[in-house]
């Protein structure tokens, strides 16, 4: 487990250019013609009561997404609370589920399912839930909790955490973000 500032950090990619680097008070990262890369830093295990408050700088060229996000085991899941984008708004539309109020806004609830693809446990098939904000914004503070509670009331059921983490993700983009982050 990597650590940074109190903060643990993980930095992945397949193929493309990137480079992650930490700072006192978040991490920066850019990447250029990348299949896929994320840069996260965040707590693990962590739970369900942790209260995101960040600012980010965040430049996506193409498609990106920036926002809470980890895994659980038993069940392995994937999980996205996303306060922006880049060109394409995630998970496509498909796996709706409902929506629920939080730090001033509306997210979209969806989930969907992944097969035969990357994971923490090797090659995996795996659900991935969602809370997707309805309008986009690069500051701010995210409870996760809220969105937990509103997963569970949709039958979406998080198994034990991994991690909780603040995440900047490209898939087949460009693009360059400085993040400042605390959890609490």
């Amino acid at each position: 487990m990597n650590e940074h500032c109190g903060l643990t950090y993980e930095y992945w990619k397949d193929r493309g250019e990137g480079c992650m680097v930490n700072t006192a008070d978040g991490f920066s990262v850019n990447w250029n013609n990348i299949n896929n890369l994320l840069a996260r830093k965040g707590v693990r295990p962590g739970g369900k009561d942790h209260v995101v408050t960040y600012e980010a700088d965040y430049r996506p060229n193409g498609n990106s997404y920036l926002g809470v996000y980890g895994w659980t085991t038993s069940p392995l899941i994937e999980y996205y609370i996303l306060d922006s984008w880049g060109t394409w708004r995630p998970p496509g539309g498909e796996g709706f589920v409902g929506t629920v109020e939080s730090d001033g806004g509306t997210y979209d609830i969806y989930k969907t399912q992944r097969v035969n693809q990357p994971s923490i446990e090797g090659t995996a098939t795996f659900y991935q839930f969602w809370s997707v904000r309805k309008e986009k914004r690069t500051s701010g503070t995210i409870t996760v909790a809220n969105h937990f509670d509103a997963w569970g009331r949709f039958g979406l059921t998080l198994g034990r955490f991994y991690e909780v983490s603040l995440v900047v993700e490209g898939y087949q983009s460009s693009g360059s973000a400085d993040v400042k982050l605390s959890i609490q």
